[in-house]
């Protein structure tokens, strides 16, 4: 028994069963059946002895089915599928149903996860010069998580893809794919792509906002992706800018050790 064959639509952003010859965006298309079924009415009776045991889901009372993952190039009216992973259990009285109510409302779930945006890392900090190219780069990386949705266990990945930088004081650059990444200091003051030079002094709030983009799996399926990014902000760097002053002085501080710009000496108004 063959049980759902599934691709992603864009138009309707939803999954659907996949009819012969129908358009799919996917690299390949996945579907599910029962992990012992042989065809027709007929069962593997030493893989139903050892077949996984689905009798207590994700919420300790589901009884689920016992399958495994296919998967297909697209393109093709008659494809062949081939082993993709499993065995792994389904949880629920209609199967069929869960791929498309988990794909409608995986895009919230993926926006409502406690995504850590990563952090803003500035050269020199915390205090930097007007009109000085301020190095900024962000430490973000990949995050895994674990959900229950519909009773099925829901593995999503989210890897981070683009960066956007609020400087603080009206200017931004991003959405742009760089990260950014540290100088030596001797280096300090370069321009880089995600450095910034103000214009005025004072203190200034840097808010970096990381776009993710994500797949997920259900039940040790096949990893899908997530159509649309998830935004997530991290947690201002307050970032000091100070004016910087050039003198010159003619005197020894040896011969006149209270000479202006020598240690002791008065500050000059």
């Amino acid at each position: 028994m063959e049980i759902g064959g599934w691709t992603w639509d864009p138009e309707t952003q939803d999954y659907g069963r996949l009819e012969p010859g129908s358009p799919n965006t996917e690299p390949n298309i996945y579907k599910y059946e029962l992990q012992c079924h042989l065809g027709g009415g007929d069962f593997n009776s030493v893989c139903l002895r050892d077949q996984v045991d689905c009798k207590s889901g994700p919420e300790g009372r589901e009884e689920g089915i016992p399958v495994i993952w296919l998967s297909a190039p697209k393109g093709f009216a008659n494809p062949v599928w081939s082993y993709h992973s499993g065995p792994t259990c389904l949880y629920d009285a209609k199967p069929e149903d869960l791929l498309p109510r988990i794909a409608a409302d995986i895009q919230r779930q993926f926006e409502s996860l406690p995504i850590n945006a990563g952090t803003v890392v500035a050269q020199p900090s915390p205090h930097t010069l007007r009109g000085a190219e301020t190095n900024f780069y962000a430490e973000a990386s990949e995050q895994q998580f674990d959900v229950t949705m519909f009773g099925q266990r829901v593995h999503v990945v989210a890897t981070p893809v683009q960066y956007t930088w609020n400087y603080g004081d009206g200017t931004a650059l991003g959405p742009q794919p760089s990260m950014g990444g540290p100088l030596p200091q001797e280096r300090w003051g370069e321009k880089t792509r995600t450095s910034h030079a103000y214009a005025e002094t004072g203190d200034f709030q840097v808010v970096l906002t990381t776009s993710f983009q994500g797949t997920y799996s259900v039940n040790n399926g096949p990893p899908l992706p997530i159509p649309g990014q998830g935004q997530f902000s991290a947690a201002p760097q307050t970032v000091s800018v100070w004016r910087s002053i050039t003198r010159n002085y003619a005197d020894n501080c040896n011969q006149n050790p209270q000479g202006q710009g020598c240690p002791g000496a008065p500050s000059a108004p």
